[in-house]
């Protein structure tokens, strides 16, 4: 039996059941973007290049499921960036020395924005002129 010293297995938010959790999750999504925007010039950059080539893509002439495609490449930058930016603010909160690890982490969490990064125009590319 554990004493009161011991931590909580999980978080004590992992109760929420129903609406409640629905509710809970697009406030907290929500806050996650507004923070995203709010402290990161990458975030807002790629949401500023979001705005125009989402849109931009229904103007293609591309098939709907071309269309899916590009819009979707450009949700994968704002995704992984999403993902880079969380892993950077875990690793600063743990220690802000310089540390190989903490270096290794977000240079992969820059590797994989790069890679979504490199993978818009390869798509848009593909999907207009193949």
């Amino acid at each position: 039996m554990p004493d009161d010293t011991t931590p909580p297995a999980e978080s004590p938010h992992k109760g929420k059941t129903g609406i409640r959790r629905v509710c809970n999750a697009l406030f907290y999504s929500m806050e996650g973007l507004r923070a995203a925007f709010r402290h990161e010039d990458a975030f807002r950059q790629e949401v500023f290049l979001a705005a125009l080539l989402i849109p931009g893509a229904f103007f293609t002439p591309a098939s709907g499921g071309g269309k899916a495609l590009m819009i979707f490449s450009v949700l994968l930058v704002l995704i992984v960036e999403l993902l880079n930016s969380a892993v950077e603010a875990a690793v600063d909160r743990i220690s802000l020395e310089n540390h190989a690890l903490a270096k290794r982490a977000k240079d992969i969490g820059s590797a994989a924005v790069l890679l979504a990064l490199i993978g818009v125009p390869v798509v848009w590319a593909l999907v207009l002129l193949g």
